[in-house]
């Protein structure tokens, strides 16, 4: 089994070292596994419960209070399951793999995806904060007022962390709020190859101070994740850039024409960076196992096995 993971591109993490060795056990986790989807999905759900990586426990925070998670995984046979937007659900890459399995669907979202989630055996009705979490949003103040203030609380806060200059009197003098949180796309992936089956899989707890309801990249095929008999890809960072991109498709095309692992991701990520403003990362395997990443953010940590 070759598989590699993916701790989120982002700003340089506070406990690296803790973090990596987190990424290893994922890793070694998922390389036990007899298949790439168990693979994969091994690996995500170790990240999923650490509250150091922005997925399941420790995810960003919605403008409503609210914990939502979002998972996709895709196979070399074109087999797709995702889901989006789902409350109290610590293993939206479990909820994605009943989808693929257990659905003729590609994607369930909302109150029915955790309904969904539990009547398949996924647990839900979790509480998904963490100490970080809850300091963060006790030093908010929430929007209120009519909807139209709401939305401008949201727009103030996405422009904080794609405009920011990173003066911190600036912020302090109250010309645009605090940046973003270094964990805001702390996403998690992985892929795994073994012989002819590939499979690629992102999870993520979204953006935070995001409008309720928000969902990214992560769960949208082609762009938080994708794979084909050429391999597999998975995509973090700014999930709108991502998504408009479609970051991952255009990795795996880069396999498809030719390119090894290490030349797609670095070659995706160069054509991102052309097309985009935000920051992003990504973990690519060929169908010969061989593995590479990229990134033009200030960090991002993987791991490999195999």
């Amino acid at each position: 089994m070759q598989l590699i993971a993916h701790g989120g591109a982002g700003s340089p993490p506070d406990e690296p070292a803790e973090r990596q060795a987190v990424l290893d056990e994922a890793v070694a986790r998922g390389a036990e596994e007899s298949d790439p989807v168990a693979a994969v999905c091994a690996a995500v759900r170790v990240l999923e419960v650490d509250p150091s990586f922005n997925a399941g426990v420790g995810s960003a925070v919605q403008s409503d209070g609210m914990i939502r998670t979002d998972a996709g995984l895709m196979t070399a046979d074109g087999d797709v399951g995702a889901a989006g937007a789902m409350p109290e659900v610590c293993h939206a890459v479990e909820v994605a793999r009943a989808v693929l399995t257990d659905t003729p669907h590609v994607m369930l979202a909302g109150e029915r995806a955790v309904a969904f989630a539990h009547a398949v055996g996924v647990e839900t009705g979790l509480d998904l904060w963490a100490d970080r979490t809850r300091e963060r949003w006790g030093d908010t103040e929430p929007p209120t007022g009519d909807p139209e203030a709401h939305l401008q609380w949201v727009r103030d806060r996405f422009a904080s962390d794609e405009n920011a200059s990173g003066d911190e009197s600036d912020a302090e003098a109250g010309d645009h709020p605090p940046r973003a949180d270094p964990h805001d796309h702390d996403t998690v992936g992985a892929v795994a190859r073994a012989g002819d089956e590939i499979a690629a899989a992102t999870s993520t707890g979204g953006r935070w101070f995001a409008l309720a309801g928000r969902v990214g990249d992560v769960p949208q095929v082609g762009a938080g994740f994708y794979a084909s008999e050429a391999g597999g890809a998975s995509a973090t960072g700014a999930g709108e850039d991502i998504a408009r991109e479609g970051l991952a498709r255009r990795a795996v095309d880069l396999l498809e024409r030719g390119a090894d692992a290490e030349a797609a991701a670095r070659l995706a990520i160069d054509e991102f960076d052309d097309a985009a403003e935000g920051d992003a990362g990504i973990i690519v395997m060929d169908a010969d196992g061989g593995a590479g990443e990229a990134y033009n953010s200030p960090a991002m940590q993987t791991a490999r096995e195999g």
